[in-house]
């Protein structure tokens, strides 16, 4: 029995180290990761822990990633060495040695606001032993300057769910079209394609935000230009379009006779939500497809309801226009597929399903 426990430790003990590293390459805030570092350390960051924080999460992450996050990775090791000369652990002169580099090497343009992050997806049968347990990694550049106006290419809660709920339920998502509205970064259209999806379109009405969604198709091998060439080895194609909701024209929106429309977080300024009603609601119409008799579109929206007031105003441009809003979260399975986020509050999202009301 004794020699079961100690396994089982150690299958533990392998699982947070690799929650540390996820967590690494996800940015998690600093305080994240020193609670994951304890915690493989049984309650302080040994020197295993030191020299894997060095070895695994830093020097094997790739060049451009260091780089850009530089900024980042320093802010942790300061932390990680003063949690550690607090305590009675030796701290490993890795440490030392790499802040020593990062202080010294030359860091990117100060206008430059890019950052990288992976999103690793875990399989929602992830045991103990989560060693192979990963299920997609989406590798993202996101801006760090949320306070500019970035919005649209930094990483918000509702796209993480979004994608979970997908990943979840590829049934749901395989061999249909999907439409996606405020798509941000790309990574529900990452998640779409992953679960094999019969067609994917992002779309967004930030001119910059769309040129960061390309270069995450490109960073994620999925190809986006019709004109691209055909030989490159792409895992699929996704169509981004610019898609402004307020001068969206009814025949572009009917053009596209999608099964399934998402959107997560867009459901936040009130002066837009009777243009992003209007949206929906011709992209719900199948009856205007013409002679393509089908099974009638569904959406699916994932939001943080931050102001409950605009919330409400959203339901009620919606309940005039004939939209259903029904609130499926606590009904709908969607497994913790990102245990290593601890920053990122799932709880807080609504997962809403919207259709057409039936006259």
């Amino acid at each position: 029995m004794e020699t079961d426990g100690n396994g089982s430790m150690e299958e533990s003990r392998s699982k947070l180290l690799l929650y540390l590293k996820l967590a690494f390459l996800a940015m998690e805030p600093s305080n994240c990761l020193l609670s994951l570092a304890i915690e493989a350390g049984g309650g302080c960051i040994t020197p295993q822990v030191q020299n894997f924080i060095v070895n695994d999460c830093f020097t094997k992450t790739m060049k451009e990633t260091r780089m850009n996050n530089q900024a980042y990775i320093k802010g942790i090791l300061k932390k990680v060495i003063a949690n550690v000369e607090s305590s009675s652990v030796c701290a490993e002169d890795c440490l030392y040695e790499e802040l020593s580099h990062y202080l010294t090497i030359g860091g990117p343009p100060e206008e430059n606001n890019i950052i990288y992050r992976e999103i690793s997806f875990l399989s929602s049968d992830c045991s103990e032993d989560c060693s192979n347990s990963v299920n997609l990694v989406a590798a993202l550049r996101c801006s760090s300057n949320i306070l500019e106006g970035d919005t649209g290419c930094s990483l918000w809660p509702s796209s993480l769910f979004l994608s979970e709920f997908i990943l979840s339920h590829p049934e749901m998502f395989s061999n249909k079209s999907c439409f996606e509205v405020g798509s941000g970064v790309g990574l529900v259209g990452i998640a779409l394609s992953h679960v094999g999806a019969s067609k994917v379109t992002l779309t967004d009405g930030d001119m910059s935000s769309l040129a960061n969604m390309k270069a995450n198709l490109e960073l994620n091998n999925l190809c986006f230009d019709a004109d691209s060439d055909p030989m490159h080895p792409c895992a699929q194609k996704v169509e981004c379009r610019h898609l402004a909701w307020e001068l969206a024209s009814k025949v572009e929106l009917q053009d596209q006779r999608p099964d399934i429309i998402l959107g997560a977080d867009i459901i936040y300024n009130p002066e837009c939500i009777p243009d992003l009603v209007r949206v929906f609601s011709i992209l719900l119409d199948s009856d205007s497809f013409g002679e393509d008799k089908r099974e009638a579109p569904t959406a699916y929206i994932a939001t943080v309801i931050r102001n409950l007031d605009t919330f409400n105003y959203f339901l009620t441009v919606a309940g005039k226009s004939m939209l259903s809003v029904v609130d499926i979260t606590a009904k709908t399975q969607v497994p913790n597929l990102l245990p290593y986020m601890r920053s990122y509050d799932r709880s807080s999202v609504h997962l809403l399903r919207v259709s057409l009301l039936s006259e």
